[in-house]
């Protein structure tokens, strides 16, 4: 055994053994209790960063302490490989997306081998291989046959030089976040799934999720965003028509003093026919139009509207009211119309005060005055009616549903339930994702491809060239087919999914990755799911998982899973920092997982990672630590190294008085890391613990010449266990320096014992007059009087109480005697 720690000397070597002995290989077997931890698997872009690291390495802890305490786990790993990166690196450099994509992963899965992950490679799978997408092809067929996947035409953000679709979250500026150039609104038909089907569910079934962050859930909730409220409509008698609004607010009807429209209403053009701003109207529409729904109803941005010229009339009051258009109304959120009721909501005060329009107080609070030079909070919240006609003196709630009645009774309004959430737009404009496996046929229209046709593959003769159209629609062999259903000339859908419908079931796929015939076995996924322990980042906190969820209840009402949600426990780890900010290129702060791995070793990144904040904190980058974090594993080293000859020998025999309280040490840190690891994560306190042993077997190393053999096999076994989750290759190493056969990671967690944690002796403090004067180790089963008399005696408690009276004595069992003396 060499004397000091080198970590380049064992960790490729027990990378090899590991994946020669298949040890982290998992089977599907009844007989055991399963446990299936998964970290949210990357894109492939070439390099692995810190924040992949501590995702990694936590996951990793998890599935080696499962394993050890007799789970049968499964731990698979993979590559969410579609999307735009791939696509603009073949347009830039004239490389295939799929060379760029398979040539990252293959750089990618040294780096995550390099650290020593107990991944199950037989289970790997890439959303861009055709293994894999032809299932997700065969899922939107099934969501299309239930009525889940429909075509539409929806405004857009298009991008005219990337040529694609944009999220909003991707239009900065009104700009294109990738080519900064301008973005546009247009009318494009978009393929869609009908999330909001189950919307209610997905709201309804976080209450099920007990062990999720309840910021995360919390997140979900606010974007499905449920509201109950009323629908009703205004007479614009300019042009015979009634405008739908919904609000949660009709108990405050009485105090709107204008209706708004959204600049894509569909009744906007006909408002302004014969304004006599006509144009200056036009141009404002335009430019609302361009912005992104984030710019247009973040808080931060100014209320902007125009008056269209026309009224609008009151259903209750009768009174006439400007029609607006304002670019904080949406067009596709609700009836894309609002009720401006300004005296009771804060954003139509601001408005209102802008433009210099009517504010009514309708809502009254006892012991409030109502003033309108100051916005104040009690503005928006329920109170008893004024200035409502016939509905003075009600309450709020009692006014929402006699008002709403009397809407209903007209024929003009109902009360409704209503989402913030949409339908999701799932086309992409893109060629690098999953063909949308749907033709069209002048004689039999809209038609899926027939299940012996997937998967549809992506064919490679497109061209990438700017300014060319949808690189699928460049490919002639792609392009013409035959209808599945008459068998005439047909063309193929070139739109592509969006890369969230990959990732929305790829935890599925884990179960039975080599599955040719089904996604997967419904009696293998459903011994497997639902999975576990999820661990990613929280920016994923809504989409994906919303996502995901959606998708799992889909496949569940498909018969396919009994699972109803994919992750039962979810963990969303802190970032990753260096002097306070994210580690970024641009901010030259990155540190390099590989430069960390060559100068230090993967135990020593992962130790540090680990111990360095609570995981689910962020974490702020230290050289220093890392140090700390080698010179400890060299500890660890030398103190095994030490105790490894009397250890070999394992001869049991009497305990002296320090050994037994070294043992009692040990059977402590062993119940503090099992409870930190089984319960809450603390990883951190975890490490902290077992450092604490380390100290005291080198203490006790200093102070005695020999150790009880059996004592000391004891400890560096128990040692090594306990460390194997954090820090598998020094432990495997040592663990056959001990004279061990088998991998560590094959072994049982150590259990503690209760009768080792008995303690026999306390150490007692003496005071006299709260002064500390001395201090006994004495049975724990003496007497109060036994100890007194004891403390008495004691010569330097007699130094302070000689010729004194002693007026009374505290005692504090196990604790200290404090003599009170005048």
């Amino acid at each position: 055994m060499n004397e000091k720690y080198v970590a380049q000397d064992i960790e490729k070597k027990w990378q090899q053994y590991w994946e020669d002995n298949h040890t982290f290989k998992t089977e599907y077997d009844e007989s055991k209790e399963k446990y299936y931890v998964l970290e949210m698997f990357p894109y492939p872009s070439g390099n692995l960063h810190m924040g992949h690291v501590r995702n990694y390495s936590i996951g990793d802890v998890v599935a080696r302490f499962k394993k050890m305490k007799g789970f049968n786990v499964l731990h698979p790993m993979g590559w969410d490989s579609f999307g735009m990166p791939a696509e603009n690196a073949a347009i830039k450099h004239g490389i295939a997306p799929k060379t760029w994509t398979l040539d990252n992963i293959e750089n990618m899965k040294l780096q995550q081998k390099a650290l020593g992950l107990s991944y199950d490679w037989d289970r790997e799978v890439a959303t861009c291989k055709e293994d894999y997408y032809k299932w997700t092809q065969w899922f939107f067929q099934q969501f299309y046959k239930k009525g889940l996947a429909y075509k539409k035409e929806a405004k857009v953000n298009w991008c005219e030089t990337c040529h694609t679709v944009l999220a909003n979250e991707q239009v900065i500026d009104g700009a294109c976040w990738r080519c900064d150039n301008p973005v546009e609104k247009k009318d494009l038909s978009q393929w869609f799934l009908r999330i909001t089907e189950y919307a209610d569910r997905l709201l309804t079934d976080l209450d099920t999720l007990d062990h999720w962050p309840q910021r995360v859930k919390l997140m979900q909730k606010n974007w499905i965003g449920r509201s109950e409220g009323t629908e009703f409509s205004f007479e614009v008698p300019s042009i015979n028509e009634r405008v739908s609004v919904y609000t949660t607010r009709v108990d405050t009807i009485y105090g709107v003093s204008y209706v708004v429209l959204a600049p894509e209403h569909p009744y906007v053009e006909r408002l302004i026919e014969n304004a006599p701003n006509k144009a200056e109207l036009e141009a404002f529409i335009t430019r609302m139009r361009n912005m992104s729904d984030i710019d247009r109803t973040s808080t931060e941005a100014p209320k902007e509207g125009m008056f269209t010229g026309s009224y609008a009339v009151n259903p209750m009051s009768g009174e006439q009211v400007p029609v607006w258009i304002a670019n904080y109304v949406l067009v596709d959120y609700g009836t894309g119309a609002v009720m401006g009721s300004p005296a009771h909501d804060e954003r139509d005060w601001e408005f209102a005060h802008k433009y210099d329009l009517p504010i009514k107080q309708v809502v009254a609070r006892e012991s409030e005055e109502y003033s309108l030079e100051k916005w104040q909070e009690w503005y928006h919240e329920d109170g008893i009616l004024v200035n409502s006609g016939e509905y003075n003196g009600q309450t709020s709630e009692e006014a929402r549903k006699t008002i709403t009645a009397a809407l209903n009774e007209r024929g003009i309004g109902e009360g409704k339930v209503n989402f913030r959430l949409r339908d999701w737009l799932i086309s992409r404009q893109r060629y690098w994702g999953v063909p949308i496996p749907v033709v069209y046929c002048e004689k039999c229209g809209e038609q899926l491809v027939t299940e012996e046709e997937l998967p549809v593959r992506l064919p490679e003769d497109v061209k990438f060239e700017s300014g060319a159209v949808s690189p699928l629609a460049t490919s002639e062999s792609f392009l013409n087919t035959t209808c599945p259903k008459c068998g005439g000339p047909a063309r193929r859908e070139t739109d592509t999914m969006d890369t969230f419908i990959d990732s929305s079931w790829y935890f599925l796929r884990y179960t039975d990755a080599k599955n040719d015939q089904a996604p997967f076995d419904k009696k293998i996924a459903n011994y497997w799911m639902n999975v576990d322990q999820y661990i990613g980042g929280i920016e994923h906190a809504i989409l994906h998982l919303l996502y995901s969820r959606f998708f799992v209840k889909v496949i569940h009402d498909l018969g396919l899973i009994e699972a109803n949600e994919p992750f039962r426990g979810l963990l969303t780890q802190g970032m990753v920092l260096k002097e306070g900010s994210k580690m970024s290129k641009s901010k030259g702060n990155v540190v390099s997982p590989e430069e960390i791995i060559n100068t230090y070793g993967a135990d020593t990144a992962r130790l540090f990672i680990l111990f360095a904040a609570p995981v689910d904190r962020d974490l702020d980058w230290s050289d220093q630590g890392v140090e700390g974090s080698y010179r400890f594993l060299g500890r660890v080293w030398r103190i095994v190294d030490a105790y490894n000859e009397e250890a070999k020998k394992n001869v049991t025999g009497e305990l002296t008085k320090d050994e037994f309280a070294l043992r009692r040490e040990l059977h402590r840190v062993i119940k503090k890391v099992t409870e930190d690891l089984d319960n809450n994560f603390n990883f951190n306190t975890a490490i902290s613990a077992i450092m604490e042993l380390v100290n005291a077997m080198y203490a006790h190393k200093d102070k005695a010449e020999t150790i009880n053999s059996a004592l000391a096999n004891e400890l560096t076994h128990s040692l090594l266990l306990l460390l194997a989750p954090f820090v598998p290759h020094m432990t495997e190493e040592l663990w056959h320096e001990l004279g061990e056969t088998t991998s560590i990671h094959a072994e049982k967690w150590p259990v503690y014992e209760e009768a080792a944690l008995v303690v026999d002796e306390v150490e007692v403090v003496l005071q006299v007059n709260g002064k500390v004067r001395d201090k006994l180790t004495v049975s724990v089963n003496i007497t109060k009087e036994e100890l007194e008399t004891l403390a008495k005696e004691s010569s330097r408690v007699q130094e302070f109480t000689e010729g004194k009276n002693i007026v009374k004595v505290i005692y504090v069992p196990g604790k200290l005697v404090n003599i009170v003396v005048k």
